[in-house]
């Protein structure tokens, strides 16, 4: 009990609330470096998942790419990054972290995305997209208003888990002098300041989940009425749920 008072007298603390290096500043800081990565990578992302997944073409090697950055570790990412473009003159204008840390967020970033659009794309039933044609729609027609509605769930929850994975990866962006909600972290570790460390970890903790929990709810709202599940569903496979929607169209 006396760790976790000392906790929240470390909140309660004003001096932690103002300034630069106050919480509110720390969690601009790491919002900005979080969402400004994932607008990037989803830039790169989608469109590469969104085009390989409607011709059909270059599918397996984009995949393969993707699982070789998912199976590189972050950390081994932001040290990587750190080694390339640290000494870089764009990094001396916006501070040593920025550009590593950027660079290693949306490579982060990019492989979920890339999978999920690619196999949403994909599981998007032939015979829609034929009775689509058979409907006179012309290609980008059917691309617009048949294959992205029903691939949606799949391609939103590959932007979530990018950006669960990227606010909670950006923690990591305070050890290459990065600011950020890790600051605390970090900086709690080197001064032997726990509470200060647990008080981070605990926002990051948060964060994440904020993020999550919005998204999901974000996710529900763009998900198409008619390819909603039932509560007696809802846990199925997304892959599944993409299938049993575009046979239920057909």
């Amino acid at each position: 009990m006396n760790f976790i008072n000392q906790v929240l007298q470390w909140f309660l603390n004003s001096n932690h609330w103002q300034g630069d290096s106050g919480i509110p500043h720390r969690t601009f800081e790491h919002l900005v470096m979080s969402g400004f990565s994932l607008l990037v990578a989803a830039a790169i992302a989608l469109p590469i998942g969104i085009a390989i997944g409607h011709f059909g073409k270059g599918g397996n090697l984009a995949i393969n790419i993707s699982n070789i950055g998912r199976a590189i570790p972050s950390f081994a990412l932001l040290v990587l990054a750190a080694q390339v473009f640290g000494i870089a003159a764009a990094s001396q204008l916006v501070g040593f972290g920025a550009v590593p840390a950027f660079v290693a967020l949306v490579a982060l970033a990019i492989p979920p995305m890339v999978t999920n659009s690619y196999i949403g794309m994909r599981e998007v039933d032939a015979d829609v997209k034929e009775a689509a044609r058979g409907m006179g729609m012309r290609q980008r027609a059917v691309l617009l208003r048949v294959e992205l509605p029903i691939a949606l769930p799949l391609i939103m929850a590959g932007v979530r888990t990018s950006s669960v994975n990227v606010v909670a990866t950006a923690t990591l962006a305070a050890l290459v002098a990065w600011g950020g909600l890790g600051r605390f972290i970090v900086d709690g570790f080197g001064l032997q300041d726990y509470p200060m460390m647990f008080a981070g970890a605990v926002m990051v903790a948060i964060l994440s989940l904020i993020v999550e929990f919005s998204l999901a709810g974000v996710q529900r709202l763009t998900t198409p009425a008619g390819l909603r599940p039932s509560e007696s569903v809802r846990k199925e496979e997304p892959i599944e749920r993409v299938r049993d929607a575009a046979a239920v169209a057909a």
